[in-house]
């Protein structure tokens, strides 16, 4: 995997540096285009999963490719995430990056039968590589780095409250929320894994967990140590379309913060 996770490195450095930060704070209004109700594509979204499709179809052109942007054009792309495949989030955090401030990245992911076996996630403005592949562990700057907890008490928990039901929303608020330190979300999944697993954030709540959001990062999370699983406890599959995700920086504080939520009440997708 060594040759391999050098190749994608390279690749998603060069897609950062040529197409993506020359438009950062750069953005004419035209290029910024409301896909979906509080979803932006840029033209730099664009653009950039252009260069990395071709790029990783060179690398494993035997691996099917799904890239956000594809699969909102053709929901059919989704079919190709049960096989071999590449998933790719050209930019993670559009609405920070159009707006100039906040975090982005760019993310991409192997999976292979529903699993992820190799995930990137690049930070180009820190220059930070966050890498994992299955079963070898997750590094940073091809350093192995280990999960670890805040040390708060209670332990910090972050949380994108505004894609929870009315209904979920009220028992979180109510049961969840006054026995945890809440923490500002970054509006950025990108980010949220590493802030989790840098001990910044113990605890964050998914509601979306969409292929190109959580393949990289929920692996990334796990070979460091922290654990990332549906509420139930089973394992994350980037070809499946159920709803709800924790992650945490240690298996113990997933384990205490679930055990809360299934007393609660609450429920992924209610």
């Amino acid at each position: 995997m060594n040759g391999l996770d050098a190749q994608v490195a390279a690749l998603l450095r060069q897609v950062a540096h040529e197409a993506v930060m020359p438009r950062y704070r750069n953005l004419r209004d035209s290029e910024i285009i409301e896909k979906a109700t509080d979803d932006l594509v840029t033209v730099a979204d664009r653009e950039a999963e252009k260069m990395l499709s071709e790029g990783l179809a060179d690398i494993m052109p035997q691996a099917a490719v799904v890239g956000e942007e594809a699969a909102f054009a053709d929901a059919t792309v989704l079919k190709r995430l049960s096989g071999l495949c590449w998933i790719i989030d050209p930019i993670d955090g559009t609405s920070n990056f159009a707006s100039g401030s906040g975090h982005f990245a760019l993310m991409v992911a192997l999976a292979e039968a529903g699993e992820a076996q190799a995930g990137w996630i690049y930070d180009p403005r820190r220059g930070r590589m966050c890498t994992a592949t299955r079963g070898a562990g997750a590094h940073i700057a091809g350093e192995r780095f280990q999960s670890r907890p805040s040390g708060h008490a209670p332990p910090t928990l972050a949380a994108m409250t505004r894609y929870m039901t009315s209904g979920q929303r009220s028992v979180f608020e109510r049961e969840i929320a006054p026995r945890y330190t809440l923490v500002s979300a970054p509006g950025c999944a990108a980010e949220q894994y590493p802030l989790t697993a840098f001990g910044e954030h113990d605890i964050a709540i998914y509601e979306r967990t969409l292929a190109w959001d959580h393949a990289a990062g929920a692996l990334f999370l796990n070979e460091a140590g922290g654990k990332c699983a549906r509420q139930d406890g089973s394992a994350y599959r980037v070809d499946s379309d159920r709803k709800g995700m924790i992650a945490a920086a240690t298996p113990p504080i997933w384990e205490e913060f679930v055990s809360r939520l299934d007393r609660s009440g609450y429920r992924p997708g209610d």
